[in-house]
């Protein structure tokens, strides 16, 4: 069987270690009950461990290439493998609307893109496992108060409990990446509601993590039109002293509600 050329414009970083795509594998087993999806199979060598799961599995593939060597290679997959672009799908119509756990080595230049479309997604996605960049896995789990905590921190952290499982190394891939790889899971929280306006709380995080550096009296501002600035006072606030890596989860939806009140 003819085996898929690494493709650079997809991103393609093929695993090689047998021993590592097991792992991943059985990261999905913390919910054990519902279906699984598998992003950018590739040629399979997380697929053969995830499909024989006593469990409802499907996988999507961009390229064309490597969705011709999965038909091949797993013919029990027939109607399981989607040819298609993840972050384009309606994810409600993957399993008759029910939910299940996502799963993938995933491209390192679309990580964070995914990451959001499971947010946009969080009530069809109890569990998501896989491995990204490391630097991006440890921004996730990242706490407050830490360089690394920012938008991703903050937006997965709302919804999500974040684990970092175990680093990969670059010499496991083909063609290695420049980078090492960590695999996580992400695993919804009880939260049903944040207490705040959920897509004012994105917009906020947003907006003063792109001014990381600066209090958030001034990487606020971009929020409001100058002719609707808050009062002197709205900016005399305790939070307004504090950088935006500084605050927690509870008090960004402090401040949500409180930017809610002046806009």
């Amino acid at each position: 069987m003819k085996q898929v050329r690494p493709k650079k414009n997809l991103g393609q970083h093929f695993l090689t270690d047998l021993g590592i795509a097991r792992r991943i594998a059985d990261t999905v087993d913390a919910y054990p009950d519902i279906p699984v999806l598998e992003i950018g199979p590739g040629m399979g060598v997380m697929t053969q461990f995830l499909y024989p799961k006593d469990r409802e599995f499907k996988c999507v593939e961009i390229d064309r290439e490597s969705v011709a060597y999965l038909q091949e290679a797993f013919p029990r997959l027939q109607g399981g493998i989607i040819g298609d672009d993840f972050l384009r799908m309606d994810l409600n119509e993957v399993f008759d609307g029910r939910q299940f756990v996502l799963t993938g080595n995933y491209p390192y230049d679309i990580s964070s893109q995914i990451f959001f479309k499971m947010l946009d997604n969080k009530e069809l996605i109890p569990c998501c496992t896989g491995m990204i960049q490391r630097e991006v896995a440890l921004r996730i789990a990242a706490s407050p108060g830490n360089k690394t905590y920012g938008i991703l921190s903050v937006l997965i952290q709302a919804w999500y409990d974040t684990e970092y499982l175990f680093t990969v190394d670059e010499d496991v891939f083909n063609p290695p990446p420049k980078v090492k790889s960590a695999v996580i899971r992400m695993t919804r929280n009880q939260r049903t509601s944040l207490g705040c306006d959920w897509p004012l709380f994105r917009r906020i995080v947003k907006t003063v993590f792109n001014q990381r550096r600066k209090m958030l009296r001034v990487s606020l501002k971009p929020l409001f039109a100058n002719d609707n600035m808050p009062s002197a006072e709205f900016f005399q606030h305790e939070l307004m002293t504090r950088r935006p890596e500084q605050l927690t989860h509870e008090e960004f939806v402090l401040l949500t509600n409180m930017v809610a009140e002046v806009l």
